[in-house]
């Protein structure tokens, strides 16, 4: 199945005691590349939340983004700095020692010091929110998939009308190819008898002549090879078992490319030619496009 390697994903979940919101985007990339950006609480979590992802991706550089919100009313808790009061205390104490002056620190004072007391949130089990977190997780790539199915079927249908494209090429460099020998005897046949005025013509030199120069030019076993490869990049993109389709697509249009370039460099003929260069855009554009898919 051809899937784009970009897409996007969003996915909420909101009960009495949090709100989850997650969001999956991708781009392109040679190999699968996950970047999660998430509360630090659930930094323990990410090896299971990038497993997760793996059963969605196989390509593609994928940002996953969690923010977390707990809604419980006594979220927060205040905490006591011991050690942090007895650090003022020492210093108070040293300063009204050093400068000979009354030591009048009291208590509900002190408590007012940075960081004596702080309020922070409370310590969250992240084993207990997993449940959730992994379904939310599940809608959002649920989400995500379907967007690069969608745009996988615009890459299909372009695709497809490309490699048809190329296919008719291929046929007028078939049915053009056998000319170009024809009109090389013709010439040469011609050139001959310039020379040799009335004189007869070796018919065996010059069929040998001709055979050397069509070998030179012949290029039926890349039309061969090239027919084979759209048919082969048909057949992967129909294929809806295939998941890594964007890695064979892109090895097979490197074959294609090949074979045109052989094509270009035997033409001799400019209407070849001409159509060997469309044939030669066509491929680099399926290569690109090829690069968007998974």
């Amino acid at each position: 199945m051809v899937k784009s390697m970009t897409g996007f994903g969003r996915a909420e979940f909101v009960d009495e005691n949090c709100r989850f919101t997650i969001e999956i985007k991708s781009v392109n990339h040679r190999y699968l590349d996950i970047n999660a950006r998430m509360p630090k609480k659930f930094n323990s979590l990410e090896g299971k939340i990038r497993n997760l992802l793996k059963e969605y991706v196989q390509r593609g550089k994928i940002d996953i983004y969690i923010t977390y919100e707990d809604l419980k009313e006594n979220n927060q808790a205040l905490r006591y700095n011991e050690e942090m009061a007895r650090q003022y205390l020492i210093y108070l104490k040293q300063m009204g020692e050093t400068f000979g002056v009354e030591n009048d620190i009291r208590v509900s004072t002190l408590s007012r010091y940075p960081d004596v007391f702080v309020m922070e949130d409370k310590e969250t089990d992240e084993t207990m929110l997993w449940p959730k977190l992994e379904a939310t997780i599940r809608n959002a790539a649920e989400a995500f998939s379907e967007s690069r199915i969608k745009e996988g079927i615009n890459l299909h249908k372009d695709l497809q009308e490309k490699l048809m494209n190329m296919q008719k090429y291929v046929d007028f460099i078939e049915e053009k190819s056998p000319e170009i020998v024809k009109q090389y005897k013709e010439k040469i046949e011609e050139r001959i008898k310039e020379i040799l005025g009335e004189g007869k013509v070796d018919e065996w030199k010059l069929a040998t002549e001709v055979t050397l120069y069509a070998d030179k030019v012949c290029v039926d076993e890349e039309i061969v090879r090239l027919r084979s490869h759209i048919k082969a990049a048909i057949d992967e993109m129909n294929d809806e078992t295939i998941d890594d389709v964007g890695r064979k697509l892109n090895f097979i249009a490197q074959e294609m490319n090949r074979e045109a370039t052989t094509i270009l460099s035997k033409a001799n003929n400019i209407d070849i030619s001409s159509v060997g260069i469309e044939l030669k855009t066509d491929i680099e554009k399926v290569r690109e496009q090829i690069q968007n898919i998974e």
